[in-house]
């Protein structure tokens, strides 16, 4: 059995090193391979991951045009070779020694797909925008009200997935709505989702956190799409494809810079 961790990436040269050594350094009791999805980064971080030529368990996908974090999630998918799939931001906002944690209920043999969740649980937490959290429960709420699950922290990046259930699901969404979109999808599976509590060391604007309002707003909309209006909401007969503009990547020791 396998994991993959998908790591979308924007401009993050400050963080990726960090957050691929972290999940590199993870005692777990299956195999791990990390895919990371360039979204077009300026600052740095395109070159970073060109250069790297450590590990035959990295693979790296490049976009030739910034698209967003849904799609460079759906790259990342249409890449990925694990039974088992997490998304995992890399900002360093979330913790990846907790991937045991999030796996268990899988590993189990009680979830198809598990959810971490900031709001439940003794971790530890950066105290940071009042409302923010607000936003977040509130979206949380609108969802639950059209899924009928009872979720606490739909907008949360932790997700895992068995590779079965992601693969009857085709995502559409290229920004952060891809996150009420797939809850939405998978509440129609009717699979068992689990929650997990989670740590959450927050960042602020200043250290780069790139969501904002407009991204607030753009999920209410992909909420109420694909609640009321979006029925057919699973593809049982195919896996997601990569984009045509992407470098198919199989491992960083074939890139090329």
């Amino acid at each position: 059995m396998k994991l993959s961790v998908i790591i979308p990436c924007y401009n993050e040269s400050k963080t990726i090193d960090t957050i691929i050594r972290q999940v590199l350094a993870v005692s777990l009791p299956i195999d791990r391979e990390i895919v990371i999805v360039d979204d077009f980064s300026t600052d740095g971080t395109r070159n970073y991951l060109q250069s790297l030529r450590e590990n035959p368990n990295i693979r790296v996908v490049f976009h030739q045009e910034n698209k967003g974090k849904g799609a460079a999630l759906r790259s990342g998918f249409a890449h990925a070779t694990g039974d088992i799939i997490i998304v995992q931001d890399a900002d360093l906002e979330y913790d990846p020694n907790e991937y045991l944690k999030l796996l268990q209920p899988i590993l189990d043999d009680r979830a198809d797909v598990v959810y971490g969740s900031r709001f439940i649980g003794g971790d530890s937490h950066r105290v940071l925008y009042f409302w923010h959290s607000v936003g977040n429960r509130f979206l949380t709420l609108l969802s639950n009200m059209f899924t009928n699950l009872n979720l606490t922290d739909m907008e949360v990046c932790y997700k895992l997935f068995k590779r079965d259930i992601l693969a009857q699901i085709e995502l559409e969404e290229d920004r952060f709505g891809f996150e009420p979109e797939v809850t939405a999808k998978i509440a129609r599976l009717k699979c068992s989702v689990y929650e997990v509590g989670i740590s959450y060391y927050g960042r602020t604007y200043e250290d780069g956190k790139k969501i904002s309002w407009k991204d607030g707003v753009r999920a209410i909309y992909v909420i109420l799409k694909y609640g009321l209006f979006h029925k057919q909401s699973v593809n049982v007969a195919k896996q997601p494809a990569p984009f045509r503009d992407e470098l198919p990547v199989s491992n960083l020791n074939s890139e090329k810079a």
